[in-house]
């Protein structure tokens, strides 16, 4: 086993594995970005297995001065995505690729990571649930290596979806792009104290019902976490103490009594506990014994690596992007290298109008609404005039939507189109009309 990781932490821990140890810096200079008591926090750290490690060191997707590509743009015209997308992929020698499935609980930071690791914004983001609605796919391409991320939405239960009203393809797409994926990234939200020591029950299905694809654990937000000597309590939970079938042994130190105590979750949600009485979960395929095996547990002892990071920080990305890179098999890539995602112009608009109603409005009202892309018109200038049309249910919504004297729909459009700018590499000018929908 490797642990990169900083040895000043080792004075409060102790973390051994049944082979041998070795404690290597996270990237080409340790830097340090956190401090709690005698602990240091080096970020990317990961629990890693020595041979993956030695191909990682050996990557070119590691070397400075790679001259890696630019990242590609959004054509403006649908047509032209289209046909982009079918175009025969420009294979260079020796051609690797592959596919990525991000999957998690609602708000664990999918989408940040695929955009950070694209290097532009493609999918939305924002601090509610729900933000994310299908499956999406962005795509990677450094030198000879392709790497294709499905961005899915938070793994949830049916009894939500309904309660919520939301799309059926929250229950479908992430399933879906795990039967495909060379890779598993399990994202866990370590900021969140209530719910990080224990994996999603939806999580744990999906890990269930593909075994057979290697997964790997991200535990997200590590900036936010105050308490950063609790991460090897988390991936001891998360991981049962076994990361590549090796154990890891996790000794806490002496605590005083006013130390701060891991909260202790329910085994299953409310939701999980209702249908839990049902017997076996249709939709997983798991019998009613596999699934009563999964509730004794807090984690899965099949994970191939952890990462320790933040998707908002660029080293920590590049060092989970290194990694898949190594990870890459031979084989023909299966897209263009100019293309970036495989979602219309329209709609990455309206997936970014629908950000920025979550962002702005209160509860419930964003999910409620809906958009529609009125207008697309390429001026001569170069300038793209788009309008959006908001559909509400109430007029008590509308009131919220277009805010005083209009100044929250104004925001809300200047915000999205500052977005579609950057990322269509061109001016946007975009108009926010609110109707009542009848």
């Amino acid at each position: 086993m490797a642990l990169r990781v900083c040895s000043r932490f080792f004075s409060s821990r102790l973390v051994s594995a049944e082979a041998s140890s070795c404690f290597p810096s996270s990237g080409p200079a340790p830097r340090t970005c956190g401090r709690t008591g005698v602990f240091w926090w080096v970020p990317s750290s990961s629990i890693s297995s020595e041979v993956f490690l030695s191909r990682l060191m050996k990557s070119e997707g590691l070397e400075a001065d790679s001259g890696q590509r630019l990242p590609a743009s959004v054509p403006l015209d649908s047509v032209e995505q289209t046909s982009l997308l079918m175009k025969v992929p420009d294979q260079p020698d020796k051609p690797r690729v592959l596919q990525v499935a991000v999957v998690g609980a609602p708000n664990a930071g999918k989408s940040t990571l695929s955009n950070q690791l694209l290097g532009r914004k493609v999918f939305a983001v924002s601090k509610k649930v729900h933000t994310t609605r299908t499956q999406t796919l962005g795509v990677l391409t450094e030198e000879n290596t392709q790497i294709i991320l499905l961005d899915t939405p938070g793994l949830t239960t049916p009894s939500k979806v309904k309660r919520h009203q939301l799309e059926k393809s929250l229950l479908v797409d992430p399933w879906n792009s795990v039967k495909t994926a060379d890779l598993m990234v399990v994202m866990v939200d370590v900021a969140d104290r209530w719910t990080c020591n224990r994996l999603d029950m939806e999580v744990l299905k999906c890990l269930s019902k593909h075994p057979d694809v290697p997964a790997v654990l991200v535990l997200n937000k590590v900036d936010l976490l105050k308490s950063k000597d609790r991460l090897l309590d988390i991936t001891a939970d998360l991981t049962c103490g076994v990361v590549n079938g090796r154990h890891i042994r996790v000794r806490p130190v002496m605590k005083p009594p006013w130390a701060e105590k891991r909260p202790d979750p329910d085994p299953v949600s409310p939701d999980g506990a209702t249908e839990a009485k049902g017997g076996a979960d249709p939709g997983s395929g798991l019998s009613k014994e596999q699934l009563e095996e999964l509730r004794t547990r807090r984690g899965w002892s099949n994970f191939k690596d952890v990462f320790m990071m933040s998707a908002m920080d660029k080293e920590d990305v590049d060092t989970l992007k290194a990694y898949f890179v190594a990870a890459a098999k031979p084989g023909p890539w299966r897209f263009h290298s100019r293309v970036l995602t495989d979602q219309t112009p329209q709609d990455i608009c309206t997936s970014l109008v629908r950000e920025k109603l979550l962002e702005n409005l209160p509860q419930e009202v964003p999910y409620s609404v809906t958009q529609l892309v009125d207008l697309w018109r390429e001026g001569a200038d170069g300038q793209v005039e788009v309008c959006v049309k908001v559909y509400v249910k109430k007029e008590s919504h509308m009131r919220m939507v277009i805010g005083a004297a209009g100044r929250t729909v104004a925001q809300m459009a200047q915000e999205a189109g500052a977005d579609l700018s950057r990322i269509f590499m061109t001016p946007v000018k975009l108009k926010l009309s609110v109707k009542l929908k009848k």
